[in-house]
Protein backbone atom coordinates (compact mmCIF):
# COMPACT_ATOMS: atom_id res chain seq x y z
CA UNK A 1 0.00 0.00 0.00
CA UNK A 2 1.37 3.47 -0.59
CA UNK A 3 1.41 5.90 2.19
CA UNK A 4 -0.02 8.51 -0.22
CA UNK A 5 -2.93 6.55 -0.74
CA UNK A 6 -6.24 6.85 1.12
CA UNK A 7 -6.82 4.32 3.30
CA UNK A 8 -8.50 1.32 2.63
CA UNK A 9 -12.36 1.57 4.55
CA UNK A 10 -14.23 -0.98 6.51
CA UNK A 11 -17.46 -2.32 6.15
CA UNK A 12 -17.28 -2.67 9.87
CA UNK A 13 -15.52 -1.72 12.67
CA UNK A 14 -12.29 -3.67 13.63
CA UNK A 15 -11.85 -4.86 16.65
CA UNK A 16 -9.15 -3.38 19.38
CA UNK A 17 -6.58 -6.22 18.30
CA UNK A 18 -7.08 -5.90 14.88
CA UNK A 19 -6.74 -2.44 14.48
CA UNK A 20 -3.47 -2.68 16.95
CA UNK A 21 -2.33 -5.17 14.15
CA UNK A 22 -3.21 -3.02 11.23
CA UNK A 23 -1.21 0.34 13.14
CA UNK A 24 1.46 -2.12 13.32
CA UNK A 25 1.56 -3.33 9.67
CA UNK A 26 1.29 0.07 8.55
CA UNK A 27 4.47 0.74 10.58
CA UNK A 28 6.11 -2.28 9.66
CA UNK A 29 5.36 -1.01 5.75
CA UNK A 30 6.54 2.60 6.67
CA UNK A 31 9.96 1.27 8.01
CA UNK A 32 10.74 -1.34 5.39
CA UNK A 33 10.05 1.24 2.80
CA UNK A 34 11.12 4.92 2.66
CA UNK A 35 12.94 5.17 5.73
CA UNK A 36 15.33 2.44 5.54
CA UNK A 37 16.07 3.32 1.84
CA UNK A 38 17.26 7.04 3.49
CA UNK A 39 19.08 4.83 6.24
CA UNK A 40 20.72 2.83 3.36
CA UNK A 41 21.81 5.54 1.69
CA UNK A 42 23.16 7.57 4.75
CA UNK A 43 25.59 4.38 5.92
CA UNK A 44 28.76 3.63 4.63
CA UNK A 45 31.16 1.26 5.91
CA UNK A 46 34.77 2.38 5.04
CA UNK A 47 37.46 -0.54 4.32
CA UNK A 48 40.90 0.18 5.17
CA UNK A 49 43.43 -2.12 3.92
CA UNK A 50 45.94 -4.13 6.46
CA UNK A 51 49.20 -2.38 6.22
CA UNK A 52 49.45 -3.18 10.11
CA UNK A 53 47.69 -4.45 13.13
CA UNK A 54 43.91 -3.49 13.30
CA UNK A 55 44.41 -2.01 16.78
CA UNK A 56 47.26 0.22 15.75
CA UNK A 57 45.37 1.14 12.43
CA UNK A 58 42.33 2.33 14.58
CA UNK A 59 44.28 4.90 16.75
CA UNK A 60 44.99 6.64 13.92
CA UNK A 61 42.05 6.41 11.40
CA UNK A 62 39.33 6.51 14.42
CA UNK A 63 39.90 10.50 14.57
CA UNK A 64 39.64 11.38 11.02
CA UNK A 65 36.50 8.95 10.37
CA UNK A 66 34.76 10.83 13.61
CA UNK A 67 35.12 14.04 11.73
CA UNK A 68 33.97 12.12 8.48
CA UNK A 69 31.06 11.49 10.51
CA UNK A 70 30.65 14.93 11.78
CA UNK A 71 31.47 16.87 8.40
CA UNK A 72 29.01 14.52 6.21
CA UNK A 73 26.21 13.65 8.28
CA UNK A 74 26.72 10.11 7.08
CA UNK A 75 27.01 6.77 9.31
CA UNK A 76 30.18 6.09 8.46
CA UNK A 77 31.99 2.98 9.91
CA UNK A 78 35.34 1.29 9.85
CA UNK A 79 35.64 -2.02 8.01
CA UNK A 80 39.12 -3.79 8.82
CA UNK A 81 40.11 -7.78 7.53
CA UNK A 82 43.16 -9.41 8.08
CA UNK A 83 44.32 -8.93 4.41
CA UNK A 84 43.67 -6.98 1.24
CA UNK A 85 41.17 -9.33 -0.27
CA UNK A 86 38.99 -9.05 2.07
CA UNK A 87 38.44 -5.56 1.60
CA UNK A 88 38.30 -5.84 -2.10
CA UNK A 89 36.15 -9.01 -1.53
CA UNK A 90 33.58 -7.04 1.37
CA UNK A 91 33.34 -3.91 -1.84
CA UNK A 92 32.61 -6.58 -4.42
CA UNK A 93 29.54 -7.63 -2.45
CA UNK A 94 28.44 -4.29 -1.63
CA UNK A 95 29.51 -4.57 2.44
CA UNK A 96 32.44 -1.60 1.94
CA UNK A 97 30.94 1.12 -0.17
CA UNK A 98 34.42 3.20 0.59
CA UNK A 99 38.04 2.07 1.18
CA UNK A 100 41.47 2.90 1.34
CA UNK A 101 44.09 0.97 -1.10
CA UNK A 102 47.00 0.35 -2.49
CA UNK A 103 47.19 0.79 -6.02
CA UNK A 104 47.57 -2.58 -6.75
CA UNK A 105 43.98 -3.48 -4.97
CA UNK A 106 42.59 -0.32 -6.36
CA UNK A 107 43.21 -2.11 -9.12
CA UNK A 108 41.63 -5.33 -8.20
CA UNK A 109 38.83 -3.27 -6.59
CA UNK A 110 38.32 -1.70 -10.23
CA UNK A 111 38.46 -4.47 -12.46
CA UNK A 112 36.15 -6.87 -10.06
CA UNK A 113 34.64 -5.33 -7.77
CA UNK A 114 32.82 -1.86 -8.78
CA UNK A 115 35.59 0.21 -7.73
CA UNK A 116 36.06 3.92 -9.27
CA UNK A 117 39.18 5.93 -8.13
CA UNK A 118 37.90 9.02 -6.91
CA UNK A 119 40.98 10.90 -4.68
CA UNK A 120 44.36 10.15 -4.02
CA UNK A 121 46.25 11.16 -1.05
CA UNK A 122 49.07 13.17 -0.69
CA UNK A 123 52.21 12.53 1.40
CA UNK A 124 52.43 14.23 4.64
CA UNK A 125 55.50 16.08 2.63
CA UNK A 126 53.45 17.00 -0.19
CA UNK A 127 54.67 14.23 -2.79
CA UNK A 128 52.22 12.41 -4.70
CA UNK A 129 54.13 9.19 -4.53
CA UNK A 130 56.18 7.12 -1.99
CA UNK A 131 58.79 3.73 -2.47
CA UNK A 132 58.99 0.63 -2.02
CA UNK A 133 62.02 -1.39 -0.08
CA UNK A 134 63.89 -4.41 0.40
CA UNK A 135 65.20 -3.80 4.11
CA UNK A 136 67.64 -6.25 6.04
CA UNK A 137 68.67 -5.90 9.51
CA UNK A 138 71.53 -3.26 10.21
CA UNK A 139 73.98 -5.87 10.97
CA UNK A 140 73.37 -7.73 7.89
CA UNK A 141 76.29 -8.44 5.73
CA UNK A 142 73.73 -8.09 2.58
CA UNK A 143 74.24 -4.74 1.17
CA UNK A 144 72.62 -5.41 -2.48
CA UNK A 145 70.00 -7.15 -4.32
CA UNK A 146 72.96 -8.87 -5.90
CA UNK A 147 74.41 -9.77 -2.39
CA UNK A 148 70.65 -10.97 -1.18
CA UNK A 149 70.47 -13.45 -4.19
CA UNK A 150 73.95 -14.59 -3.83
CA UNK A 151 73.14 -15.84 -0.66
CA UNK A 152 69.24 -16.63 -1.56
CA UNK A 153 69.38 -20.22 -0.38
CA UNK A 154 70.30 -19.96 3.06
CA UNK A 155 68.34 -16.84 3.60
CA UNK A 156 64.50 -16.43 5.42
CA UNK A 157 62.45 -13.96 3.29
CA UNK A 158 59.57 -11.91 4.19
CA UNK A 159 57.23 -10.84 1.13
CA UNK A 160 54.03 -8.83 0.98
CA UNK A 161 50.44 -9.65 0.82
CA UNK A 162 49.90 -10.78 -3.11
CA UNK A 163 47.61 -7.35 -3.03
CA UNK A 164 50.01 -4.95 -2.06
CA UNK A 165 51.86 -2.75 -4.60
CA UNK A 166 54.98 -2.01 -2.53
CA UNK A 167 54.87 -4.77 -1.30
CA UNK A 168 54.16 -7.54 -3.99
CA UNK A 169 53.98 -6.11 -7.35
CA UNK A 170 56.50 -3.66 -7.70
CA UNK A 171 59.55 -5.66 -5.90
CA UNK A 172 57.81 -8.48 -7.49
CA UNK A 173 58.58 -6.95 -10.89
CA UNK A 174 61.74 -4.77 -10.53
CA UNK A 175 63.51 -6.75 -8.25
CA UNK A 176 62.53 -10.66 -8.83
CA UNK A 177 61.25 -10.67 -12.31
CA UNK A 178 63.48 -8.20 -14.03
CA UNK A 179 66.67 -10.42 -12.36
CA UNK A 180 65.05 -13.44 -13.50
CA UNK A 181 64.38 -15.06 -10.09
CA UNK A 182 61.02 -16.53 -8.80
CA UNK A 183 60.77 -15.13 -5.02
CA UNK A 184 58.65 -17.96 -3.87
CA UNK A 185 61.68 -20.45 -5.21
CA UNK A 186 64.52 -18.31 -4.76
CA UNK A 187 65.18 -18.24 -0.50
CA UNK A 188 64.75 -20.76 2.02
CA UNK A 189 61.93 -20.04 3.21
CA UNK A 190 59.13 -17.12 1.78
CA UNK A 191 56.61 -15.79 4.76
CA UNK A 192 54.17 -13.46 3.94
CA UNK A 193 52.90 -10.44 5.89
CA UNK A 194 52.15 -7.29 6.04
CA UNK A 195 54.41 -4.11 6.17
CA UNK A 196 54.67 -3.65 9.99
CA UNK A 197 55.25 -7.01 10.34
CA UNK A 198 57.81 -7.67 7.88
CA UNK A 199 59.49 -4.82 9.30
CA UNK A 200 59.68 -5.83 13.07
CA UNK A 201 60.65 -9.59 11.47
CA UNK A 202 64.06 -8.14 10.15
CA UNK A 203 64.49 -6.04 13.04
CA UNK A 204 64.12 -8.83 15.11
CA UNK A 205 65.98 -11.03 13.02
CA UNK A 206 63.53 -13.35 12.19
CA UNK A 207 63.73 -12.85 8.31
CA UNK A 208 66.70 -11.80 6.63
CA UNK A 209 65.19 -9.77 4.11
CA UNK A 210 62.00 -8.52 3.67
CA UNK A 211 59.78 -6.29 1.33
CA UNK A 212 58.29 -3.22 3.04
CA UNK A 213 58.08 0.64 1.83
CA UNK A 214 58.46 4.63 3.11
CA UNK A 215 55.88 4.93 4.48
CA UNK A 216 55.24 2.09 6.69
CA UNK A 217 59.26 3.21 7.62
CA UNK A 218 58.37 6.12 8.35
CA UNK A 219 55.08 5.17 10.67
CA UNK A 220 57.91 2.62 12.66
CA UNK A 221 59.89 5.59 13.60
CA UNK A 222 57.38 7.17 14.82
CA UNK A 223 55.47 3.78 16.69
CA UNK A 224 59.27 1.77 17.42
CA UNK A 225 62.12 3.65 16.57
CA UNK A 226 64.13 1.25 18.39
CA UNK A 227 63.03 -1.27 15.63
CA UNK A 228 63.37 1.31 12.88
CA UNK A 229 67.68 1.79 14.05
CA UNK A 230 67.72 -1.82 13.41
CA UNK A 231 66.54 -1.70 9.92
CA UNK A 232 68.56 -1.27 6.59
CA UNK A 233 67.52 -0.45 3.35
CA UNK A 234 69.52 -2.10 0.23
CA UNK A 235 66.74 -1.61 -2.50
CA UNK A 236 64.62 1.43 -3.29
CA UNK A 237 61.96 1.29 -6.21
CA UNK A 238 61.17 4.13 -8.99
CA UNK A 239 58.77 6.37 -7.67
CA UNK A 240 55.03 5.00 -6.60
CA UNK A 241 51.78 7.01 -7.32
CA UNK A 242 50.09 7.67 -4.06
CA UNK A 243 47.51 5.33 -2.28
CA UNK A 244 44.21 5.94 -3.70
CA UNK A 245 40.21 6.21 -2.33
CA UNK A 246 38.02 4.06 -4.25
CA UNK A 247 34.36 3.85 -3.76
CA UNK A 248 31.39 2.12 -5.03
CA UNK A 249 30.59 3.16 -8.92
CA UNK A 250 26.87 2.78 -7.89
CA UNK A 251 27.22 5.05 -4.78
CA UNK A 252 24.44 7.17 -4.46
CA UNK A 253 25.61 10.51 -6.06
CA UNK A 254 24.69 13.08 -3.20
CA UNK A 255 26.72 10.52 -0.98
CA UNK A 256 29.55 11.01 -3.16
CA UNK A 257 29.08 14.88 -3.50
CA UNK A 258 29.50 15.19 0.26
CA UNK A 259 32.51 12.58 0.53
CA UNK A 260 34.71 14.51 -1.97
CA UNK A 261 33.50 18.29 -0.99
CA UNK A 262 34.78 16.89 2.92
CA UNK A 263 38.28 15.70 1.64
CA UNK A 264 38.74 18.45 -0.82
CA UNK A 265 38.76 21.12 2.30
CA UNK A 266 39.95 18.72 5.06
CA UNK A 267 42.91 20.07 6.60
CA UNK A 268 43.56 22.70 4.57
CA UNK A 269 43.57 25.27 7.10
CA UNK A 270 42.67 23.72 10.73
CA UNK A 271 45.46 22.80 12.64
CA UNK A 272 43.55 20.12 14.32
CA UNK A 273 42.64 18.61 11.39
CA UNK A 274 46.05 18.40 9.85
CA UNK A 275 47.93 16.88 13.04
CA UNK A 276 45.34 14.29 12.61
CA UNK A 277 46.02 13.77 8.78
CA UNK A 278 49.77 13.99 10.43
CA UNK A 279 48.90 10.75 12.23
CA UNK A 280 48.02 8.96 9.08
CA UNK A 281 51.25 10.69 7.54
CA UNK A 282 48.90 12.59 4.66
CA UNK A 283 48.92 16.16 4.17
CA UNK A 284 45.44 16.16 2.41
CA UNK A 285 43.70 15.23 -0.64
CA UNK A 286 43.97 15.83 -4.74
CA UNK A 287 40.88 14.79 -6.98
CA UNK A 288 42.07 11.21 -9.32
CA UNK A 289 40.19 9.17 -11.30
CA UNK A 290 41.43 5.51 -12.66
CA UNK A 291 43.96 6.65 -14.81
CA UNK A 292 46.27 6.92 -12.04
CA UNK A 293 46.50 2.80 -12.41
CA UNK A 294 48.11 3.38 -15.28
CA UNK A 295 51.64 2.66 -14.20
CA UNK A 296 50.59 -0.16 -11.96
CA UNK A 297 48.42 -1.96 -15.09
CA UNK A 298 51.66 -1.20 -16.96
CA UNK A 299 53.99 -3.14 -14.51
CA UNK A 300 51.42 -6.01 -14.08
CA UNK A 301 51.10 -6.37 -18.04
CA UNK A 302 55.00 -6.31 -17.80
CA UNK A 303 55.52 -8.71 -15.29
CA UNK A 304 52.71 -10.68 -16.99
CA UNK A 305 54.75 -10.85 -20.19
CA UNK A 306 58.43 -11.48 -19.35
CA UNK A 307 56.74 -14.42 -17.22
CA UNK A 308 55.59 -15.80 -20.64
CA UNK A 309 58.52 -15.08 -22.63
CA UNK A 310 61.22 -16.56 -20.19
CA UNK A 311 59.16 -19.99 -20.65
CA UNK A 312 60.74 -20.76 -24.19
CA UNK A 313 58.53 -22.05 -26.75
CA UNK A 314 54.64 -21.14 -26.13
CA UNK A 315 51.41 -22.87 -27.09
CA UNK A 316 48.86 -20.91 -29.55
CA UNK A 317 47.11 -19.98 -26.31
CA UNK A 318 50.19 -18.16 -24.80
CA UNK A 319 51.03 -16.78 -27.74
CA UNK A 320 47.48 -15.53 -28.20
CA UNK A 321 48.17 -14.43 -24.47
CA UNK A 322 51.35 -12.39 -25.04
CA UNK A 323 49.53 -10.68 -28.02
CA UNK A 324 46.75 -9.57 -26.21
CA UNK A 325 49.45 -8.32 -23.73
CA UNK A 326 51.19 -6.32 -26.32
CA UNK A 327 47.80 -4.83 -27.35
CA UNK A 328 46.85 -3.78 -23.99
CA UNK A 329 50.52 -1.90 -23.26
CA UNK A 330 49.78 -0.41 -26.30
CA UNK A 331 46.75 1.64 -25.24
CA UNK A 332 48.28 1.72 -21.73
CA UNK A 333 51.30 3.50 -23.64
CA UNK A 334 48.67 6.12 -26.11
CA UNK A 335 46.74 7.19 -23.08
CA UNK A 336 49.60 7.99 -20.98
CA UNK A 337 50.97 9.57 -23.67
CA UNK A 338 48.06 11.57 -24.11
CA UNK A 339 47.57 12.37 -20.61
CA UNK A 340 51.25 13.95 -20.35
CA UNK A 341 49.90 16.08 -23.18
CA UNK A 342 47.22 17.79 -21.84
Amino acid sequence: MSLTSPPLKPRRPLKAGLLLSALFLVLALFLAGPFQGLAGAREVNFGIISTESSQNLRVVWDPFLDDLRKGTGLDVRAFFATDYAGIIEAMRFDKVQLAWYGNKAAMEAVDRAGGEVFMQTLAADGTEGYYSHIIVNADSPLNSIDDMFAKAKDLNFGNGDPNSTSGFLVPGYYVFALNGKDARTAFKRVVTSNHESNALSVANGQVDAATCNSEALERLQLTFPDKRALIKIIWTSPLIPSDPLVWRRDLDPGVKKKIEDFLLAYGKSDPREQEILGGLQWRGFKKSDDDQLIPIRQLELFKQKKDLEDRGSLNAEQRSRLAEIDDLLAALDARAAELAGK
